[in-house]
């Protein structure tokens, strides 16, 4: 089983930056990929960025350009690099880890960012 922590989550100014990480941690597993999704008041969840273990990335239209997404495979950690935030960027952000092989993906408990003055 797999447990994934947030962290980094809180307020900032528009154009400031934030990082998030999350850390997987337990036994006997492996990751084939992390990635950080969102969810804002009202809205749905949406996928902000995700990169694999072999270093393939995809981000969201809207993050591209300001938020760079990595990985230390070894310490089964990923970041999230946030820079010239908006307020629609609000949102709770939320760690997500595939392992192989079963491909079962994992949540973590979301952490808050809000852009605001």
């Amino acid at each position: 089983q797999v447990q994934l922590v947030e962290s980094g989550g809180g307020l900032v100014q528009p154009g400031g930056s934030l990082t998030l990480s999350c850390t997987a941690s337990g036994s006997g597993f492996n990751i084939y990929s992390m990635g950080w999704y969102r969810q804002a008041p009202g809205e749905q969840r949406e996928l902000v960025a995700r990169i694999s273990s072999g270093g393939s990335t995809n981000y969201a239209d809207s993050v591209k350009g300001r938020f760079t997404i990595s990985r230390d495979n070894a310490k089964n950690t990923v970041s999230l690099h946030m820079n010239s935030l908006k307020p629609e960027d609000t949102a709770v952000y939320l760690c997500n880890a595939k392992l192989v092989p079963t491909l079962v993906n994992y949540w973590g408990q979301g952490t808050q960012v809000t852009v605001s003055s």
